[in-house]
């Protein structure tokens, strides 16, 4: 897509929301967000292109962090990470994402999209490949015991006990 696009964040990014937002060009959030790679809590792997969009924004020992951890990074730790562009207090934040959008929608568009051409060229040539490789990999994941024990002390809301199995 040739158009800046924008994920405002303002709640939770977890899972594959976080994929989902990282993909974008732009990423702000409200004070109050938070990101998550919450993959490793129930058993799985990163997915929807985490394991390339992450370490992309923050570096691979953040990144390894991230999804080996499953810890929540807050708006103000994920800006100073890189991981996104802006963080607004929770009043001003709707306000002030229209802004930034009204400013792009007035910007050179034709600039924007060379300039998205140029940055997604250098950082995602594989990213088809490394899609393939996540879902071989999630597939796995997904037949595991620690997957099923993992769904299981998510729904009865308990902390999980994993085996390795």
């Amino acid at each position: 897509m040739p158009k800046p696009v924008v994920a405002a964040v303002n709640g939770a990014a977890a899972g594959i929301g976080l994929s989902l937002a990282l993909a974008c060009d732009l990423v702000v959030a409200a004070e109050s967000a938070y990101f998550l790679l919450a993959f490793v809590n129930i058993g799985l792997v990163p997915d929807g292109g985490s394991s390339l969009l992450v370490p992309t924004r923050v570096g691979f020992a953040r990144a390894a962090e991230m999804a080996m951890l499953g810890e929540r990074i807050a708006a103000g730790q994920a800006l100073e990470w890189g991981m996104i562009n802006r963080v607004w207090p929770d009043g001003e934040f709707a306000a002030r994402a229209e802004e930034l959008l009204i400013r792009l929608a007035d910007g050179p568009t034709r600039a924007h999209a060379g300039i998205k051409r140029q940055l997604n060229n250098w950082l995602y040539q594989r990213m088809g490949e490394q899609l393939e490789f996540e879902a071989k990999i999630q597939q796995e994941m997904g037949a595991s015991g620690d997957f099923a024990e993992g769904v299981r002390a998510f729904t009865e809301k308990r902390p999980p006990r994993f085996t390795g199995a």
